[in-house]
């Protein structure tokens, strides 16, 4: 169960990341709110997930999950550049997501 707190702590962090561009310096209230919710939740779940799994994997995770996610978010949404380097980037990120799960027993 940890690991699917901690898949969903990622989502939701990747919805507060790309939810802080349209907040637009929290002066626009829906987008705001929903931000902040996004951000009690992702924390909440990463907390959860943290009972039984390493703070090393589960933060390494959590922040490998959103980096990819809204990485490729604001390539969608935003029209933002994609080089090789970033596609290298966000397979070696990818990667290392991978490779911390596999260490993990729990």
């Amino acid at each position: 169960m940890s690991w699917l707190y901690l898949v969903l702590a990622g989502l939701l962090e990747i919805v507060w990341a790309i939810g802080l561009k349209y907040t637009e310096g929290f002066s626009r209230l829906v987008p705001s709110l929903v931000t902040l919710a996004a951000m009690v939740g992702s924390f909440y779940l990463l907390s959860a997930a943290l009972r039984t799994l390493p703070i090393g994997t589960a933060y390494g995770v959590w922040v490998g999950i959103g980096t990819v996610g809204t990485a490729i978010a604001g390539v969608v949404l935003f029209h933002e550049t994609v080089t090789p380097l970033k596609l290298v980037s966000i397979i070696l990120v990818v990667a290392g997501i991978a490779g911390l799960k596999l260490s993990t027993a729990a």
